[in-house]
This record gives structure tokens, C-alpha cells and sequence, in this order.
């Protein structure tokens, strides 16, 4: 039987709130018609973002939010979407889909949508096809509280105050869409750019986001920093704040990728066993961070991360419109857990994409609104959000799958925070239960004060327009609880949450 020890007087680190980050960007319905439909709308919206949509991220407390993106970020010249909205540039979104982009949405819009959600900024930056003035200017029109060019220009737009940007990208795959470049000659573009990524605003510094890797490059990390670092004055300091990596599951590979309803069992095993890599990725990118920065006084940024199937039949391939099923909500499970229990190093974290795109929390049609199953699993994760990662150690837990494709039966993390224990435990296996029995370090008695499960009988379930509560968090009592000792039967393919006083 697995057994896991967990010691509550031994805090391991803080997790940070924005390691439950989402990430938006211009692309297929995820701005328009899936967060943005216009103050004209006949859906209900405050100031053109959809009422339902915005409730349902408050739900989830979302931490912070990433814009414009993505690829897009490197063709988006941000003052094509400010000012009257009728004399906005028109462009090709050449990226995604090639449709007609009206830059409707823009700086004011985006900021409008995090002051409604109640979260943090995240803007990223244009460094492959955009200058440095340009880039200057952007942060200048957003964050100064004074006589300038671009403060005025904000105020004649209707914005007298400063907004705060609480990050911001320095590129995006500079590697790839961002440019091709080497990781030289990025690093030192990002030297350059982000010495005019001012900070007007001391008491509330932009903490500034180098672009890191892709997948298990490691060259690129290890090149990076090695240059950046080189003649560093003063060392870091304001410098860099979050190395990002990106990383996507694709079952299949790039070229097929694979359905994202309709898979074998061996598919389910392959999925999770390369979400399970996350962790590889996280500790092999984290060693190199250790070697120039051993203080770990850089933060690792996973700005995009999840699941990358087939578009759905009949959708325009370039919109990357996908559903989502109990085994997105493992992926994202296992995911969450892993970034917890790297805390000293994983500061921040933006699943891909917020509404309509990729492993969406949301999905909308029209009028229409659903919560996909990974919405549900980030709001049973929710309550890590800024609490304490506490010691755990799990034994006796064996690996499930096909040879090839092997996944621990059981992954888990734990964190405190106001004296209540939250433990998020996944059970990877299609076809068994897992018994398995928890043991706290004080001996004493401790109860249940909550506990949900999300599973379904057949994993391949979603939830429709028609009905959308078919996959979703209920209530879970397949646990004893006596003293220090709790037995819990998890079913299989499932995603548990208890809390415990």
C-alpha cells in the first residue's frame, strides 16, 4: 500500500500565487468572442469583457495574466491598439489562422480585463520585429506619472493614472517565432532591450522576463545566462527577474499530435508520462540556473504550458480550438503538483490559453459558456496559492502504463496556509484504485474539512453547451480519518483534494 508522510512542522518554501498564471493571446476566439465581445455586445458584458467569463476566473482566483502573447507578441506594434477604436489599424494576423486582427483590444482593454479579474499584469514585449524605442515607449505610456510624450498621450486617451505592469517579457521564443535566433545573440538583445524597460515607479519595480527554452534545450539556457552574466553591472540586480521556459505535451509529436476525445490507453499513458517530464525540464533547466544564480534569486517562469492536440473537426486549424477531458485534468494535476513542490525555484507559471485556445479553462459559443475539467482542477489547486510547501515524502507507490510510457500510480504535493493542510493527490491509473494511507508528523487528531474529486467513469467524456456539468469537482468520501492516520481509497483516473485541520 502507498503511504505518504507528510511533516507540518518542516515549510519547504512559499508557493507563489503566480504559479496558477493563465495566458491569453491573439489568437483563434481566445480575445475576441472568448474574454473581449465589445461594449455594443447583446452579451453580457462590463466595458466589452463577458460578464460570465469574467465570474468564472474570479472563481479560480486567477494571480496574473499574460498578453498579447505568443508568436503575436513579436509582430504587435502596441500603438496600432490605442485611441478611438474606428482608426485603429486593420492587420493579417499572419500567425494564427489569417484573419483580419482590428486591434479593438489593445493596452487599455487588456488592462481593463486584470483590473476586473483582480489580477497581476504580464505584457510581453516586442523584440523581433520591434525596436528598442518602441518597446521604451510602451512602458513609458503605461507606468510614468508625469510630463512625457507617452504620459500624455495615455491622458488624451482617457487614462490619467499610471497602470501597474508587474511583468514584463523581454521577447517571446526568440528561438523560434521570435526571431530564430541564437542564444547569443538573444542575450545580448535582451541586455540591451531591457535597460529601457524603465522603472518609473520604485516602490513597485516591473520584474522583467528574459526568454529561456524550449522544452529540454538546455544550450539555450546554459548560452543565455552565460551571456547575459558576462560584465553584468551591478550582478542581476533588476537585471533579470524570471528565466521562462515553454513546454507543451504533444502526444503524437508536433507533425500529428493526436485527438484530444477519442485515444487508446496506451495514448492516456503517453500523454501523461510526457506531462510527468515537466519535472525533468524543471530540474535539469534549474541546474543550470543554480550555476549562475545559486541564490535563486531568478525565478523559472513556465509562461506556457499544457496540452496540444488536433484542432476539433471542423474548426479553422489555425484557431488550435480543442476540448478537454478528465485527461487534460490529469495533466493539469500533475502539472500543478510538480510546480509546488519546485517552489524555490518556479515563480510563475501561465497555462495555455486562458479561454477557447489549447487546454482552455473555459470555452465559450456565443452566448454559451462552459468550464472545462482543467477549470475545475485550478479551483480545487486554489488554495496552494500563496501558502507554505510543506515536507512529503511518498513510498510504495508503484509506475502504471505500457513499458514505453511508464507514470507513477500517484503524484501529490501539500502546502499550509491559516493553520489548514491542503494535499492534492492524482491517481495516473485507467484501470485501478489506490489505497493509500497518510501519516502527519504531530500526533494528534486531525479531520477533513473539505474533499472533492474530479473523475469520470469514461475519461473520454466532455462537457457540452448542452450540458456542461458532465465532468466536474463534487464532493469525495472515500477516506477515514483517525488521529494522526488517514486512509483514502483514490479511483482511478481521478484528481483528489483534501483539507485538513
Amino acid at each position: 500500500m502507498a503511504k505518504l508522510v507528510i511533516n507540518e512542522n518542516k515549510k519547504m518554501g512559499r508557493i507563489e500565487p503566480e504559479i496558477y498564471g493563465h495566458f491569453s493571446e491573439h489568437l483563434g476566439r481566445c480575445i475576441y468572442e472568448g474574454l473581449y465581445v465589445g461594449e455594443n455586445s447583446t452579451i453580457a458584458n462590463v466595458n466589452g469583457m463577458r460578464t460570465d467569463v469574467v465570474e468564472a476566473l474570479k472563481e479560480i482566483q486567477v494571480p496574473v495574466l499574460r498578453w498579447p502573447g505568443g508568436c503575436f507578441a513579436d509582430e504587435y506594434h502596441w500603438k496600432d491598439g490605442i485611441g478611438e477604436k474606428s482608426t485603429r489599424k486593420k492587420m493579417i494576423n499572419t500567425h494564427w489562422g489569417g484573419v483580419v486582427e482590428d486591434n479593438s483590444f489593445g493596452t487599455h482593454e487588456f488592462m481593463e480585463l486584470c483590473r476586473q479579474i483582480g489580477c497581476k499584469t504580464y505584457i510581453n514585449g516586442n523584440v523581433g520585429s520591434g525596436t528598442v524605442q518602441e518597446m521604451s515607449e510602451w512602458v513609458e505610456y503605461m507606468t510614468f506619472n508625469g510630463v512625457s510624450p507617452m504620459a500624455d498621450l495615455r491622458k488624451a486617451n482617457g487614462h490619467e493614472e499610471p497602470w501597474k505592469v508587474d511583468y514584463f517579457g523581454v521577447g517571446n521564443e526568440n528561438w523560434g517565432c521570435g526571431g530564430n535566433m541564437m542564444p547569443e545573440y538573444y542575450a545580448n538583445l535582451y541586455r540591451r532591450y531591457q535597460t529601457y524597460v524603465r522603472q518609473y515607479d520604485e516602490k513597485n519595480p516591473i520584474k522583467k522576463v528574459c526568454c529561456g527554452s524550449n522544452d529540454n534545450d538546455l544550450r539555450w539556457t546554459e548560452d543565455v545566462l552565460r551571456t547575459c552574466f558576462d560584465h553584468a553591472q551591478p550582478q542581476f540586480h533588476g537585471f533579470m527577474d524570471l528565466l521562462s521556459l515553454h513546454y507543451y505535451v504533444f502526444p503524437e509529436g508536433w507533425d500529428i499530435k493526436g485527438s484530444a476525445t477519442d485515444y487508446t490507453d496506451e495514448q492516456w499513458y503517453k500523454t501523461l508520462n510526457k506531462a510527468y517530464l515537466m519535472n525533468d525540464l524543471v530540474e535539469h533547466h534549474g541546474t543550470i540556473m543554480d550555476k549562475y544564480d545559486p541564490e535563486k534569486k531568478i525565478g523559472m517562469s513556465v509562461d506556457e504550458w499544457g496540452t496540444w492536440f488536433t484542432v476539433e473537426p471542423g474548426t479553422n486549424p489555425g484557431f488550435l480550438y480543442q476540448q478537454s477531458t478528465v485527461r487534460d485534468a490529469l495533466v493539469a494535476g500533475i502539472t500543478l503538483n510538480i510546480f509546488n513542490k519546485h517552489c524555490d525555484r518556479v515563480k510563475m507559471a501561465c497555462i495555455a490559453q486562458m479561454v477557447n485556445v489549447l487546454q482552455a479553462v473555459i470555452l465559450t459559443e456565443g452566448e454559451k459558456m462552459l468550464k472545462t475539467p482543467t477549470w475545475h482542477v485550478f479551483h480545487m489547486f486554489r488554495y496552494h496559492q500563496g501558502a507554505e510547501l510543506l515536507e512529503s515524502s511518498l513510498s510504495g507507490c508503484s509506475t502504471t502504463g505500457p513499458d514505453d510510457w511508464q507514470v507513477p500510480e500517484i503524484t501529490e504535493s501539500v502546502s499550509e496556509k491559516d493553520g489548514v493542510i491542503t494535499i492534492t493527490l492524482n491517481n495516473l491509473s485507467l484501470t485501478d484504485d489506490q489505497e493509500l494511507t497518510i501519516q502527519f508528523a504531530e500526533d494528534k487528531a486531525y479531520e477533513v474539512t473539505e474533499a472533492t474529486i474530479l473523475t469520470n467513469s469514461d475519461v473520454h467524456t466532455v462537457n457540452t453547451f448542452d450540458a456542461p456539468d458532465t465532468v466536474k469537482e463534487e464532493a469525495f468520501n472515500g477516506y477515514e480519518a483517525a488521529g494522526r492516520t488517514m486512509k483514502v481509497k483514490l479511483p482511478k483516473a481521478s484528481v483528489v483534494l483534501l483539507r485538513v485541520k
